[in-house]
């Protein structure tokens, strides 16, 4: 019996059991120190730049003290055309997330999230880098119809908040955009330690401005209080799920991934009515989102086919199904990350930068999107 389970997979199932627990922890964990109702920090901002401020230092000891990783070859001219967009970006989809968080529950974030490959493929469009298609329109079409009905059957539903989440959700979509545009027409590869060295101080300085403008002063005229250990740990779970991704990225193959993505959301979504008893789901709530998962399964299908296809020209479809399998088995033993461009189900909430990009090295450089689980 223990030679049919062999140490690679044991480590390949803890590996995606450490990501499931993190992503949902942090998650929860940053609803419960936004939440007026339990910890009460209503200052989403700054909570995002406590997250980047502290990756943002332990990348820099990483890199420049302890020198775990070399620094690439960064010239001011790919820092100002491409890391500088990039962080704008990625600041942004972590602050319109964040905030979401005051105004609607975790569960129908998790719901609206669903939209994340309609809004990079509407993003990839608009860019040049995919073209439209009736089948991925179709699909496109499913998911909103899904997310629709999902909002229609929430009984807290917030403008507001939901504004928040979908803007933020068409912030990394583009941001992922620009990440396959830029970063690889200069054949810039950042792992996640690279990443949070150089884009994570920049999203810090962008989000210094919106800071000043909306937080700074409510800080100073209210009793806000600040625990340092709630904080610390805050954004060591964060960096810890960053650090869980990269360890996903080399042991897994892309369907194993989109399975545990998927997995993890129903898992969320059931923990958040638990833990916050306010967040009540009704029936609507699980129709619909039932038909938007729907679409966005067939979307990543197509997606996974064409690139397959593209990259087995020569092969017929049942050896291209019994190559798939074998090399689905064989990838827990692999780890040969490179960025290929792609979109993710991994939250973006808290998530390095680049490491979407780099996650589905396995699917290849033309897919776009996925669900931003």
């Amino acid at each position: 019996m223990s030679k049919m389970i062999s140490k690679p997979l044991v480590l390949t199932y803890f590996y995606l059991f450490i990501y499931i627990l993190l992503s949902s922890g942090v998650i929860l964990y940053n609803k419960w120190v936004l939440s007026p109702k339990y910890f009460n920090f209503p200052l989403p901002i700054t909570l995002t730049m406590i997250h980047m401020g502290f990756s943002g230092l332990v990348a820099f000891l990483l890199v420049r003290v302890f020198k775990v990783v070399a620094p690439v070859k960064m010239t001011f001219e790919i820092y100002a055309t491409c890391v500088i967009p990039i962080s704008a970006f990625f600041a942004s989809s972590l602050w319109f997330g964040n905030t979401a968080y005051l105004h609607i529950s975790v569960a129908f974030i998790q719901m609206l999230k669903a939209l994340m490959p309609v809004a990079t493929f509407i993003m990839a469009v608009l860019c040049g880098t995919d073209k439209p298609r009736c089948d991925v329109f179709s699909n496109m079409v499913l998911v909103s119809v899904g997310v629709v009905i999902s909002s229609y059957g929430e009984i807290h539903f917030n403008v507001v908040g939901t504004v928040y989440q979908v803007t933020g959700i068409f912030a990394e979509a583009l941001r992922l955009v620009l990440t396959q545009v830029l970063l690889q027409k200069k054949g810039l590869t950042l792992n996640p330690i690279t990443s949070l060295y150089y884009i994570a101080p920049c999203s810090f300085v962008f989000l210094s401005v919106p800071w000043l403008l909306l937080e700074k002063s409510s800080m100073e005229v209210s009793q806000i209080q600040f625990n340092f250990w709630i904080f610390f740990s805050n954004a060591l779970c964060a960096l810890a799920l960053n650090f869980s991704i990269f360890l996903v990225i080399g042991r897994t193959g892309a369907v194993t991934i989109r399975v545990a993505g998927v997995l993890k959301d129903w898992i969320l979504i059931a923990l958040s009515t638990v833990i916050f008893p306010e967040s009540m789901i009704t029936r609507l709530n699980i129709i619909g989102y039932a038909i938007a998962l729907c679409g966005v399964v067939m979307y990543n299908y197509i997606k996974v086919k064409d690139v397959r296809a593209s990259q087995l020209p020569s092969e017929s479809i049942p050896e291209r199904i019994s190559k798939d399998w074998k090399l689905e088995k064989k990838s827990s033993d692999i780890f040969a990350p490179n960025n290929s461009g792609s979109a993710s189900d991994i939250d973006v909430d808290e998530e390095t930068p680049l490491t979407q990009s780099t996650r589905l090295s396995h699917i290849g450089r033309s897919q776009v999107g996925n669900h931003g689980a």
